[in-house]
């Protein structure tokens, strides 16, 4: 889910930062002072998880907990997935400070999807139906996250499009993977703290 330096076009790059900043300065408007704390910890599980990293050129995938971020989160995952990538690319030279924009666009968008979507749905529902919702939201997360990768990658260049292909085939088993971590955070959360869904601007 990191897009390498030098892949993009100077028009993407700047769409990328564009979104990135419009949504980053709505997130960090809609954060109170008494839930950085939420911010601050969903930004280092992302961190965590994404160090779990495969490369697949010129992007990679990785564990990254983006539905559960959304979920908890709304708007202010922007922020917390900016800072994590940051410090990815300045520690571990993850994607890079130019990209940066691009792929915090590529991670915080389908979380603020997940929240719009099924946030509001797993609140009102139970059991069964809260699990399937969160294990939907944790698939399509990440499979939107990989079309994102597509969409700038031939943004950039039509010939890129067989290796967009693949990186897109690539991130669906770690969408399995994330939509049943996701199913089984919603399911705990649910039952020990149900206020962490009601997200941070609420």
């Amino acid at each position: 889910m990191h897009i390498m330096e030098g892949m993009l076009s100077s028009q993407m790059l700047t769409a990328g930062w564009a979104i990135a900043g419009v949504g980053t300065a709505i997130g960090l408007r809609k954060l109170d002072a008494d839930k950085i704390v939420r911010v601050a910890f969903f930004s280092s599980a992302f961190f965590l998880a994404s160090l779990i990293n495969v490369p697949i050129p010129p992007s990679s995938t990785h564990l990254s907990l983006i539905a559960p971020m959304g979920l908890v989160l709304g708007w202010s995952a922007f922020p917390a997935v900016m800072v994590a990538l940051v410090l990815q690319a300045l520690l571990f030279q993850f994607g890079g400070l130019v990209v940066l924009g691009v792929n915090t666009v590529d991670v915080a968008v389908p979380a603020l999807v997940a929240y719009l979507l099924f946030a509001a749905p797993i609140r009102r529902s139970s059991g069964t139906v809260a699990f399937v919702l969160a294990f939907v939201a944790g698939f399509l997360a990440v499979m939107l996250c990989a079309l994102g990768v597509e969409i700038f990658l031939r943004g950039t260049d039509t010939n890129l499009s067989l290796i967009a292909n693949t990186v897109f085939l690539a991130h669906i088993p770690f969408a399995l993977v994330e939509g049943a971590i996701t199913a089984f955070m919603v399911a705990y959360m649910k039952r020990a703290a149900p206020d962490l869904l009601m997200g941070v601007e609420r």
